[in-house]
């Protein structure tokens, strides 16, 4: 049993990974990035604390009740709350862990080295998805704990177990959405030969989705869209949830309309409800499990956007030539 321990510990697999995790945490890239994230993380709890009571008192909010998630969401128009600066600075995060996964290995000549040992093509790919993935995970799971920790010792409420399963959803949810760019970073390591080739087509993305998508779906909405003045209430709807669903087509608005649902339990739908559907809705909280059944459609979006990008990066490895 020792000796098979031992033979599972130095598997290629796992050496591997510990190569990639340690160089992933050494790395100043990844180092300025987790800096920013927790002084960020920081900034929006502060905000948070120093409000928290005028959103307890406020007998309006469905929501009030639930003090580890306003911690998440409350702000004071300061800074935003944290699940929106993860919406922008995940991406950053999961590109910069990706972008030279590959090339980087082939053009320092390290790549036909190991493949010179008895370590498959297919564990070289996995391992640094892995190791990039426990990176990750590391630090969303400890800010999601520091927040816990902070707010019993602050405010001394215990936690209920809904708000637990909630967080723990939401820091699963980041940890999915940084997964994505991480996969597409490694895909484009992969396609391209050049780190800054790939770098900057990562980035362009990003930014094609952040900044660009929405500008242009606002000019052909206007272009093709008829005169709202003219529309049966059906038609408007119909063609709001048009634009919805084209809406979600970018990751960061999947991420955006899960955490909303997920840290605020009086929402009950992500679109737009009729007269007919409102009628006799009384504004209270959900269930977890009402919560996650409204917004399993975004995360199992995010999730199949991961696995085809993995899945691509994997059959161009797979096919590509090292030795030149």
């Amino acid at each position: 049993m020792p000796a098979r321990r031992q033979s599972l510990a130095a598997s290629p697999f796992s050496v591997v990974v510990r190569k990639e995790v340690a160089d992933q945490v050494r790395s100043w890239r990844f180092i300025i990035l987790a800096a920013l994230i927790l002084l960020t993380f920081c900034g929006s709890m502060y905000v948070s604390m120093a409000n928290i009571s005028k959103a307890v008192a406020n007998t309006g909010d469905p929501d009030r009740f639930f003090l580890y998630l306003k911690l998440l969401t409350i702000t004071d128009g300061t800074l935003p709350p944290f699940h929106v600066f993860i919406g922008f600075l995940g991406p950053l995060l999961g590109i910069s862990l990706g972008f030279d996964a590959i090339n980087s290995e082939q053009s320092n000549g390290t790549l036909i080295r190991l493949m010179a040992q008895p370590v498959y093509r297919d564990t070289v790919i996995t391992a640094k998805f892995t190791a990039s993935l426990i990176v990750i995970s590391t630090l969303f799971l400890s800010l999601g704990l520091l927040m816990i920790g902070g707010g019993l010792i602050i405010t001394g409420v215990s936690i209920e177990p809904s708000e637990f399963v909630r967080i723990i959803c939401f820091t699963i949810l980041s940890i999915v959405y940084v997964a994505f760019w991480l996969n597409l970073s490694i895909l484009l390591s992969v396609k391209f030969r050049q780190t800054a080739t790939s770098a900057l087509t990562a980035i362009a993305i990003w930014l094609f989705f952040t900044a660009f998508y929405q500008i242009l779906l606002n000019i052909v909405i206007k272009a093709f869209l008829p005169d709202p003045n003219r529309l049966t209430p059906d038609e408007i709807l119909s063609y709001n949830n048009v634009i919805l669903t084209l809406l979600r087509f970018v990751p960061s608005q999947l991420y955006a309309d899960a955490t909303t649902t997920l840290l605020m339990p009086s929402v009950r739908s992500l679109g737009p409800l009729t007269m007919e559907q409102m009628a006799g809705a009384i504004p209270s909280p959900i269930t977890v499990r009402e919560s996650l059944l409204v917004v399993w459609p975004q995360v199992s979006g995010l999730i199949a956007a991961t696995v085809v990008c993995f899945a691509l990066s994997y059959y161009l490895f797979m096919r590509r030539e090292i030795r030149t």
